[in-house]
């Protein structure tokens, strides 16, 4: 599979977007206050994270993308927007005046994060109505559906998103969030990490125990495929024809948040152009490979994963 061919990819994502902030700054005596170090901040960094990081990933491989979610009427939402739109983004975000924009501020001294702070609410149901009925109209200019679950309530109406997409023959990737997966039944694919899943079917003894019980859940869901990011021992794809391990790809470390954000934006793009289950998990794989050696919420780009596939 070429990835030039990428570009003809149209994907629609909705979810919680957020702020992710970083204050980086150093750390040179303990305060007087309390046992605590004092930062002085010497500058500070803004990403679009959640959803809107996926919808990055997705344009960073060169594939078009629609995003689709709720902000506060804030200078955080702002922030979002105009970050969005300058990555290509079309960009929807419904403005819900009774909440605030989620926000996550990370305090970061000697390249070690200190704190995190979380500002966050949940949007109101109109807007949530208002955003269903976008998704509907959306839905015939796009090949591929992510929907993006943080957990925020961006995403009540989602068993109705999935009807919906699934009736316009459009296949649906979930980046899940919770304990309770049954209202992502009839997805096409489910993307739990290993901590997410084992949230819903409980531990596994070995690989055996984990492909049993992973295929439960997939027959009990109705999903094409699950697929199971298992960080430093790669990724398995389990469908009714059996499993498919990827091993990791070794290169160092460096910080894996946002990581199942470009798998699930990889895995999309790669399906919406046709790719074979087999060939969008390698190419995902090797992606996540990638991105995890940058600090932060991170983006891969086309041409890195074109060299990393070489």
């Amino acid at each position: 599979m070429h990835l030039a061919d990428l570009s003809a990819a149209r994907l629609l994502i909705v979810g919680d977007v957020m702020l992710d902030r970083y204050w980086f700054g150093e750390v040179a005596r303990i305060s007087p206050e309390a046992p605590v170090p004092v930062v002085k901040v010497g500058r500070s960094e803004e990403r679009p994270g959640g959803a809107a990081n996926v919808a990055r990933n997705v344009a960073a491989l060169g594939a078009r993308v629609a995003l689709l979610s709720v902000v506060g009427e804030d200078e955080a939402g702002r922030s979002l927007q105009r970050l969005l739109t300058a990555s290509g983004i079309d960009v929807s975000l419904h403005l819900d005046p009774a909440i605030s924009t989620t926000v996550k501020l990370r305090v970061i001294g000697r390249q070690q994060q200190l704190l995190r702070i979380d500002f966050e609410t949940a949007p109101s149901h109109e807007v949530l109505r208002a955003k269903l009925v976008e998704f509907e109209s959306r839905l015939l200019d796009c090949d591929a559906v992510i929907l993006s679950d943080y957990g925020k309530g961006g995403l009540t109406h989602i068993g109705e998103m999935i009807r919906l997409a699934r009736a316009a023959g459009k296949k649906v990737l979930v980046d899940p969030k919770g304990d309770d997966f049954s209202k992502y039944a009839g997805a096409t694919i489910v993307t739990p990490n290993r901590a997410e899943l084992r949230e819903v079917v409980g531990r596994w003894k070995d690989d055996e125990d984990l492909a049993h019980k992973a295929e439960v859940l997939r027959r009990g869901l109705a999903l094409e495929a699950l697929l199971v990011t298992r960080s430093e021992e790669g990724m398995s794809l389990f469908q009714a024809a059996g499993a498919l391990h990827e091993k990791a790809v070794a290169r160092e470390v460096f910080d894996v948040s946002g990581a199942g954000d470009t798998v699930i934006a990889t895995l999309a793009v790669m399906l919406a152009c046709g790719a074979s289950w087999q060939d969008a998990v390698h190419v995902a794989n090797i992606a996540a490979g990638v991105v995890v050696g940058k600090l932060g919420t991170a983006v891969v780009s086309r041409d890195e994963l074109a060299a990393a596939m070489k």
